[in-house]
């Protein structure tokens, strides 16, 4: 994440596959669809930058699952109730491209249900707390380093990572419309993306 202010909108996805088995209980793919909108909030002072992000992931139901095999001869769907996303990074520009940021998450919800039954020991309750750092090597060259750890897992999650990015970029400043210029040493933006995916047998 540069700590630049501008609002922006993407879209993201998968296309379908072929993955899904489903008279096997562990697949590559999930056999649905899923699509996360996701709102967010920009705000900088001088050289801090605060961005915020809120979204949800809402699924399809799986009508296709864990069937047709010794445990279950018949037809049996899963559904997944919506899964809640916060995150947060705040960023210092120590100079043009050189910066440093405390980042986290928290994501909730997600409970499964099959044929109508729902599972409460489903119920996902996570956070994760790291921090980022990008450095210039030349002028149009950077190095990009993180680290992150679970901190608060109900289930699943509970694992450090970290990462290393080289970035090349040879692009100029955007030509944004008028509305996105700001002025002045406080900025903000609010801006919003929706991803998707989904995998079908």
């Amino acid at each position: 994440m540069a700590p630049e202010d501008v609002a922006w909108r993407q879209s993201q996805g998968d296309c379908p596959d072929r993955t899904v088995r489903s008279t096997k209980l562990i697949n590559w793919g999930a056999n649905r669809w899923g699509f996360k909108p996701e709102f967010g909030y920009s705000q900088r002072w001088a050289k801090w930058v605060l961005d915020g992000y809120m979204g949800v992931w809402l699924f399809t139901t799986n009508n296709d699952f864990w069937s047709h095999n010794s445990f279950y001869p018949g037809t049996r769907s899963q559904s997944q109730s919506p899964i809640g996303s916060f995150e947060g990074h705040m960023s210092y520009d120590f100079k043009p491209r050189l910066w440093a940021s405390p980042d986290g998450n928290y994501w909730f919800g997600g409970k499964t249900s099959v044929n109508g039954v729902q599972n409460p020991l489903t119920q996902q309750s996570n956070c994760r707390l790291g921090g980022t750092v990008a450095i210039p090597v030349t002028k149009h060259q950077s190095l990009k380093f993180s680290y992150n750890n679970g901190t608060y897992i109900r289930f699943g999650g509970n694992y450090q990572s970290v990462s290393a990015a080289w970035q090349y970029s040879r692009l100029g400043k955007p030509k944004l419309p008028a509305a996105f210029l700001h002025q002045g040493t406080n900025e903000c933006s609010i801006f919003g993306r929706v991803d998707f995916y989904g995998v079908s047998s």
